[in-house]
């Protein structure tokens, strides 16, 4: 264990938090300063700090241009913060299912929710729909229905009579991904009109972002994320083995149950508003997992800081990198995600993942 890794581990849960929060506040406050339009990083956290409550009258931001605010406060904004619960969602959801299943490369996207998204999202865009609900637009809903539908139909199949082994669920939720990911890829062959379209949402992307999707994940976040959090000791004692976590009193079904669930509709809620984003619910718990420890109970809230940082991070990159046209968020969660994975796998091989 490196000494830093060892110095983080040692300082109080408070001040783990206290820096990770100043962390993803400067990241936040970076990003919305980068783009076609250039912010200085004083007029955009005078900006920021107008619409906090109690303090925003302490901010003069009368000398401020107005297309910028225009720009900061329905563009760039939104966009950051939606990019933030996004990556909050799949971090803890990827940190409760590699403490459910015992597996540090479980997703969140390893039940299947990913593919029944997108092949959600796909048959909105081929047959159409002007239907919106909480500012959520035709496709993210049939998005977030075909998540939910997809993980049901993992979990039937996995049951076997009123018992579930875990490995079951893992290749069932494999075989099912492979099988509606072939109906999409048969989809796009048919369509090839809007084979286009339904590939870059597949990659991922914050370009529609606005303030009602950002409200609406926002809840998942809150409600999903303390309810996961809530089963952080648990998790801690599943990590001693199913029979020795029974025996220290863990309903073990139950607490199967509700990661499973929570960690579903959480999943179905960020894909639903970003497409289908990889890496993210993987590196991150781990990376976390490795410098702070591997208590869920911490490990959950730290985790949700540090996905908030690193997508907020990737996604400034994508819209900034190639500008003016924008790179898929998710290319570049796998450009640094991919490599880690690897890492991950090889340590797995010789025992030494945590």
């Amino acid at each position: 264990m490196a000494g830093k890794e060892k110095m983080f581990r040692r300082l109080p849960f408070g001040v783990n938090l206290t820096f990770l929060f100043i962390l993803m506040f400067f990241v936040f406050l970076w990003s919305t300063c980068i783009g076609s339009a250039k912010l200085s990083v004083l007029d955009a956290f005078k900006l920021l700090i107008a619409k906090l409550p109690f303090v925003g009258e302490l901010s003069d931001i009368s000398d401020i241009s107005p297309v910028y605010k225009t720009i900061l406060y329905k563009v760039r904004l939104p966009r950051v913060l939606l990019a933030g619960l996004v990556g909050m969602g799949l971090s803890v959801t990827g940190t409760a299912f590699q403490g459910l299943f015992g597996n540090p490369l479980a997703d969140p996207h390893i039940l299947g929710v990913s593919s029944g998204a997108a092949l959600g999202a796909t048959l909105a865009m081929l047959f159409g729909g002007s239907m919106r609900f909480l500012g959520l637009s035709f496709t993210s809903l049939a998005a977030f229905i075909g998540g939910l539908l997809a993980v049901f139909f993992v979990y039937q199949i996995a049951c076997s009579g009123v018992s579930m082994r875990t490995e079951y669920l893992l290749l069932t939720g494999t075989a099912v991904s492979s099988l509606l990911s072939a109906i999409i890829s048969f989809l796009m062959a048919q369509c090839r009109e809007q084979l286009e379209k339904i590939y870059m949402w597949t990659l991922g992307s914050f370009g529609a972002a606005n303030w009602q999707k950002a409200g609406f994940l926002a809840v998942f976040v809150l409600v999903f994320g303390a309810v996961l959090a809530a089963m952080g000791k648990e998790l801690d004692l599943l990590a001693a083995g199913e029979d020795t976590a029974r025996t220290l009193g863990v309903s073990v079904k139950w607490t199967r149950y509700i990661v499973i669930f929570a960690g579903t509709f959480l999943v179905a809620a960020c894909v639903s508003v970003s497409g289908v984003i990889g890496f993210v619910g993987l590196v991150v718990p781990h990376c976390i997992r490795l410098i702070f420890g591997p208590g869920h109970k911490r490990l959950f809230v730290y985790s949700m800081f540090g996905g908030a940082v690193f997508l907020v991070f990737c996604d400034t990159i994508a819209r900034t990198a190639a500008a003016p046209t924008e790179i898929p968020v998710g290319v570049i969660t796998a450009v640094f995600g991919a490599p880690y994975f690897l890492f991950l796998l090889r340590k797995s091989k010789k025992g030494t993942v945590l």
